[in-house]
């Protein structure tokens, strides 16, 4: 463990100063464990591995492999921002990998919550298996473990791939930002030129929407999160909550009630807000909102998204209530 302590004479990275020397220090670094080997990233679009990603990009170039996985649990626009960003702005190689219909086949009829994490977790590991099967000479691979992953869980950050790779392979690990905190990851990020909707990302639960879809995931379910969440944040946004409100999204679970759209009679799905404010999200408490945008935010997500007649806010700190439904 001494090898993956955070070393005490290390200054926080809180400045573009400070975040432009840690750069330097590792692209240093980078090129002299990679020399010229080729490295492979899964790259989901979060913040972590969006650094490592540019990181990288700036050190060894095309000896980077990077492979994006799109399960269909992603919010809106993810999936197309990556391919802009990384692809078509830094040159990237990037692997864009569609296995929407593999992963929502897979989970159909699964309601269970745990299961669905396994399913989603360990068909991921299959495809980015199969991905790295086709490329050759790869020798390394690249994670975006933090800080906080190796205090809370080891050295070894799993749902980044590595706990469920067969042993053929199991690459030599490249952690650039193991040493680092999220606040100073999004500091680094900023450094680098990541644009601020990727830097500054909401936090999200790595089986991604598939949590917030409660219960067993259907299609058109799914589109309703997808549709209400991407309005919550555009919402959001567009009044100043954006940096100010530590997490929010939608949920829509697996129920529904009677209503009324366009004079006639309705039986369609909820929307439940959920806004919090934490330090160390092992307490919560519930952001103030102001009744009226509220009021505007239900009114766009009854009008706008296909199937949902109704909009609820769920008001329960942490404890009693997770952050998360599941």
């Amino acid at each position: 463990m001494a090898d993956n302590k955070r070393p005490e004479s290390m200054e926080r990275i809180t400045t573009p100063e400070l975040a432009q020397a840690f750069i330097d220090e590792q692209l240093a670094a980078l090129r002299a464990q990679i020399g010229d080997k080729k490295v492979l990233l899964a790259l989901s679009g979060g913040v972590d591995s969006s650094v490592v990603a540019a990181l990288l990009i700036k050190a060894v170039g095309k000896q980077l492999t990077c492979v994006h996985v799109n399960h269909g649990l992603l919010r809106k626009g993810e999936p197309e921002q990556v391919i802009e960003v990384f692809r078509n702005q830094m040159n990237a190689n990037l692997i864009y990998v569609d296995a929407v219909d593999r992963f929502l086949d897979k989970l159909a009829g699964v309601a269970e919550p745990e299961q669905k994490r396994h399913i989603i977790g360990a068909e991921f590991i299959r495809v980015f298996e199969e991905e790295a099967r086709k490329l050759d000479g790869i020798e390394f691979l690249a994670q975006g473990t933090i800080y906080p992953d190796i205090l809370e869980s080891g050295p070894v950050k799993a749902h980044h791939n590595v706990g469920g790779l067969p042993e053929d392979l199991q690459f030599e690990l490249v952690e650039p930002l193991k040493f680092l905190f999220k606040d100073e990851v999004r500091v680094v990020g900023k450094a680098l030129g990541l644009p601020d909707g990727m830097v500054y990302r909401q936090p999200f639960p790595g089986p991604g929407l598939g949590v917030r879809c409660v219960g067993a995931i259907t299609r058109d379910r799914l589109e309703a999160v997808r549709e209400s969440d991407a309005i919550l944040r555009e919402e959001f946004a567009k009044n100043g909550l954006a940096g100010k409100v530590w997490q929010y999204f939608t949920i829509v679970p697996d129920f529904k009630s009677t209503g009324i759209t366009n004079g006639l009679r309705t039986y369609d799905w909820p929307v439940v807000i959920r806004a919090v404010n934490t330090v160390d999200a092992v307490t919560a408490e519930v952001a103030e909102l102001d009744f009226k945008l509220v009021a505007h935010i239900t009114e766009r997500i009854t009008h706008e998204v296909k199937g949902v007649n109704r909009v609820l806010w769920d008001v329960t700190p942490k404890p009693t209530g997770t952050i998360e439904w599941e």
